[in-house]
């Protein structure tokens, strides 16, 4: 009965043996491999332009509002009126601003009574403080509402909307008028954020407007924002654009051309880089000792079907997966087709 035992004991354990060693074997064979087809990179020199598409402004936009509320007795401009600094757009009524004429009057007269009598000493010096800070300060309120009675223009530019008719009651808002500098415009564009070391205050660069085919128009980069935008990986330049034949209008819609010093970047195939869904994350495959590596890359400039791409593990002599790269994740074993 014990060797019956023994024997049956015996069996099980070469049969577990067995079934193990055969297990093995099967997940060896069962390993994932994927055909894919490689590219060695290579740096490349590129000439770093970019173009942008942007809306152009007026370079100033100004509202109309007087200080005081009334109603307006005269409008001296219609839509699209041209105005330089100091030319009356607007009168309001009066009746407030003669009140303080007369006001200012008075005090005028009693001040240079008072002067007077200061200068023989005959006035305490208190009611001569006193008489001064009431005629200068009738004078402010004059000159304040001198300046909200009878609007004048602070820019030049062109009238671009008019909120009232004569006779109507202000009341603050909407502004009576808007004035927009046409003869200098401005504009705001979005540039990746691996343009930062080539883009600099006061460089030029070119718009273009499918409006005029054959023309173009200069431009000149006045401020660079010191930010990055952490979701688009850009960051954002002013452009400054003197209008000087006035073809172009704020509200048009612009492409800009710029160019940079050609440089040294590294080029892949535009297909072999994928995106994560729902993010802006890019990504590609390179060929690690015969395994997938999977790397997240910033993406350049793009020529044709190769575009730029920057991390620390894309340079020269890495192999990147420019075919099959669809089917891998990180970590697959990789058989490379001719």
């Amino acid at each position: 009965m014990n060797s019956l035992f023994r024997y049956i004991l015996i069996a099980s354990l070469i049969f577990s043996m067995a079934s193990c060693g055969g297990k093995a074997s099967k997940e060896v064979e069962e390993e994932r491999v994927e055909n894919v087809k490689v590219m060695s990179l290579e740096e490349t020199t590129i000439a770093r332009d970019i173009s942008i598409s942007t809306t152009l402004e007026g370079y100033e936009t100004v509202n109309i509002s007087p200080s005081q509320t009334g109603i307006i007795e005269h409008i001296y401009v219609e839509v699209g009126t041209q105005v330089k600094p100091g030319d009356l757009l607007v009168r309001m009524d009066q009746t407030q601003l003669n009140n303080v004429k007369l006001a200012f009057s008075n005090a005028g007269v009693e001040y240079d009574r008072v002067k007077v009598l200061n200068e023989t000493g005959a006035v305490a010096k208190q009611v001569y403080d006193q008489t001064k800070l009431a005629y200068d300060q009738t004078k402010e309120n004059l000159d304040f509402l001198t300046s909200n009675t009878f609007v004048k223009s602070p820019i030049r530019g062109v009238v671009s909307a008019r909120n009232y008719e004569v006779g109507e009651l202000y009341g603050g808002n909407p502004p009576i008028l808007e004035l927009t500098q046409t003869h200098l415009l401005k504009a705001l564009i979005a540039i990746p954020e691996s343009y930062v070391p080539y883009v600099k205050e006061g460089m030029k660069l070119r718009l273009s407007s499918d409006i005029y085919k054959n023309e173009s128009f200069d431009a000149l980069i006045e401020i660079v924002y010191p930010t990055i935008d952490a979701s688009t990986h850009t960051f954002n330049a002013k452009l400054k654009i003197v209008n000087q034949n006035g073809k172009l209008r704020p509200g048009m819609y612009v492409q800009t051309t710029m160019e940079t010093e050609a440089v040294k970047a590294v080029m892949v195939p535009y297909q072999s880089v994928l995106k994560m869904i729902g993010t802006n994350e890019r990504y590609m495959f390179i060929n690690d000792n015969g395994y997938s590596k999977r790397v997240s890359v910033t993406m350049g400039k793009r020529v044709d079907d190769l575009v730029e791409v920057h991390a620390p593990e894309i340079v020269a002599g890495v192999e990147a997966v420019v075919v099959g790269q669809g089917r891998l994740v990180d970590g697959v074993k990789l058989n490379i087709v001719k």
